[in-house]
């Protein structure tokens, strides 16, 4: 019973000591600097309901359409093709496809697995994400066309280097 009173008391000593210390003295407010006022910026709304206010100005994704987002999914078709993955992601874009040697060359390719779906990303994105790193994107923007182009190689560098396949005793596997 003495030791349940002592714990009691050293406790409570405890907390009354640390109650009756004193906070650290605030640190010195530095001067107050005139932050720059902007002029505020006149935005044109219109009045939808109660509380709702609408900006009148066309979003980025209007102005510049590349920056649009996509979510894709190609059709399960058995043959689908690079073209016709370029084509179903431009549909409703505002853009076509460009026809040219090079374009026609890549659109004749074989879809690879991982793109029948591609997305949520930016129309940019998913048609460089289609064409490869081979290929370069051009985009006229007069006449809403996207074109690709391939960049002249060399037949050396045509042909890809491979590395021989090597076992686990470090030598070449057929």
């Amino acid at each position: 019973m003495h030791a349940i009173r002592s714990y009691r008391s050293c406790l409570l000593l405890a907390a009354l000591a640390a109650g009756c210390v004193t906070p650290p003295a605030p640190s010195p407010v530095p001067a107050e600097v005139a932050a720059p006022t902007l002029a505020p910026e006149y935005v044109p709304v219109v009045r939808y309901g109660r509380y709702t206010l609408v900006e009148l100005t066309p979003t980025a994704t209007q102005q510049d359409l590349l920056l649009q987002v996509v979510d894709v999914s190609i059709p399960g078709t058995l043959h689908a093709s690079v073209g016709d993955a370029l084509r179903h992601v431009l549909q409703r874009s505002g853009y076509q496809l460009c026809s040219g040697r090079d374009t026609d060359t890549l659109g004749s390719l074989p879809l690879p697995a991982a793109h029948y779906h591609l997305g949520p990303l930016q129309l940019r994105d998913a048609l460089l994400t289609l064409a490869g790193p081979a290929r370069t994107l051009h985009i006229d923007h007069s006449t809403r066309r996207v074109c690709f182009s391939q960049p002249n190689t060399t037949p050396a560098e045509s042909t890809p280097a491979t590395a021989p396949l090597l076992g686990a005793a470090g030598e070449p596997q057929p």
